[in-house]
């Protein structure tokens, strides 16, 4: 089942409305995903800076977590709490420091880092997540987010999409794929590591290794056809921008929309009705085993 909403901006004046719009894609898709939500934001960086966005429990002294980071050398910045998440940010070269201070408490999950990403994932349905971290004031570039159902592996915050294994990179799935165990030993093999089960996290492991393999975005997803097998819709997540694959069958509805301010993808038609000048806009049904994907000039 799940619901995927995706949004990239060409309007810079639409940029504030980043979140907004996000939140107006992913309400309409709660009833194909009830069980937990997350979405990642691609925002304004700063020169030399890296954000780490972090998971703690809820009623957490975030306040002795940033302490403990001071502590160990990684001064933060700048912060921002958004309920059970704080998005840290840190001088490039204190993020080794951060990860081995933050790696010492078994209650503190790091959910996603980069340059400009940042992600955000709990259980519950979509329209209290997005209202608990405050998507709607949330301004960027481009975002992706996920609605889920549960199929494959339990109702966790963990098992959330989106998924993320890079700097800046995220991937999320509407699908299921049935080669993820041994994708998963091969990737491990070359040394990637993995935090669930989850066969989207495998997809999104994926992507990354031939991100850093050097091959552009598309070129990863055109690798993804031969190398990924199942029923499958990934909307992927970069620095740059957003892509969009089908598996070659396209079982699971998915549609687009373009215009000269925004490219938009959902699940469903009803995730795009409230985008502005949705009317006018070029609406298609992308096309199985091809790529598509919009990147900032």
């Amino acid at each position: 089942m799940c619901g995927i909403a995706g949004l990239f901006l060409k309007d810079k004046s639409l940029e504030p409305q980043l979140g907004a719009l996000l939140a107006t894609m992913l309400s309409p898709l709660s009833d194909r995903g009830p069980d937990s939500a997350g979405f990642a934001v691609y925002g304004a960086d700063m020169p030399g800076a890296v954000k780490l966005t972090l998971r703690l429990p809820a009623g957490s002294d975030s306040g002795a977590l940033l302490a403990r980071l001071e502590k160990a050398g990684a001064t933060p910045l700048k912060h921002a709490i958004h309920d059970t998440h704080v998005v840290v940010t840190l001088a490039a070269g204190d993020e080794k420091a951060a990860r081995a201070e933050i790696a010492k408490d078994q209650n503190v999950s790091l959910v996603g880092a980069g340059r400009r990403m940042e992600l955000y994932k709990e259980v519950g349905r979509p329209d209290s997540v997005a209202q608990r971290f405050g998507l709607a004031q949330m301004a960027g570039t481009h975002a992706i987010g996920h609605t889920r159902m549960a199929t494959e592996s339990a109702v966790t915050t963990n098992g959330a999409h989106p998924f993320t294994t890079g700097p800046d990179q995220c991937l999320v799935h509407n699908g299921s794929l049935s080669n993820h165990n041994a994708v998963r030993r091969e990737l491990i093999r070359e040394g990637l590591t993995f935090a669930t089960e989850n066969d989207s996290e495998v997809a999104a492991g994926y992507m990354t290794w031939k991100l850093r393999q050097g091959a552009s975005l598309a070129e990863a997803m055109e690798s993804a056809l031969d190398a990924l097998d199942g029923f499958y819709t990934f909307v992927i997540g970069t620095e740059s921008g957003f892509g969009v694959l089908r598996d070659p069958i396209a079982c699971k509805p998915a549609v687009m929309a373009e215009t000269d301010r925004f490219v938009a993808f959902g699940t469903e038609f009803r995730a795009l009705v409230d985008l502005p000048g949705i009317d006018g806009a070029k609406v298609w049904e992308p096309e199985p085993a091809r790529v598509y994907f919009w990147e900032r000039a």
